[in-house]
């Protein structure tokens, strides 16, 4: 497994963007499945963004405004949030084939 650290969480003003970063402690070429999950207070985990084998699958609640991507030279995943409004609030989680996890990163959105 390898360990994930998550960044680029903050506080924006509805409308606004951000950029979250997933670093991985180890090569991330051989990863199947790298994902972005996020958890609102109150709410189940729910999957935002995926990209597997190539192939990228979005919430439908996300599609048109995140964008996942990642850089097998720079072990490292992006989740490009545009357009944010309240309802993104939440903690974000990057995953590695659904078995490595980071610590997430807190997103808060402003009304």
């Amino acid at each position: 497994q390898v360990r994930l650290v998550e960044s680029g969480g903050g506080l924006v003003q509805a409308g606004g963007s951000l950029r979250l970063s997933c670093a991985a402690s180890g090569s991330i070429f051989s990863i199947n499945a790298l994902g972005w999950y996020r958890q609102a207070p109150g709410k189940q985990r729910e999957l935002v963004a995926i990209s597997r084998r190539g192939r990228l699958t979005y919430a439908d609640s996300v599609k048109g405004r995140f964008t996942i991507s990642r850089d097998n030279a720079k072990n490292t995943a992006y989740l490009q949030m545009n357009s944010l409004t309240p309802e993104d609030t939440a903690v974000y989680y990057c995953t590695a084939d659904f078995t490595s996890w980071g610590q997430g990163t807190q997103v808060t959105i402003s009304s």
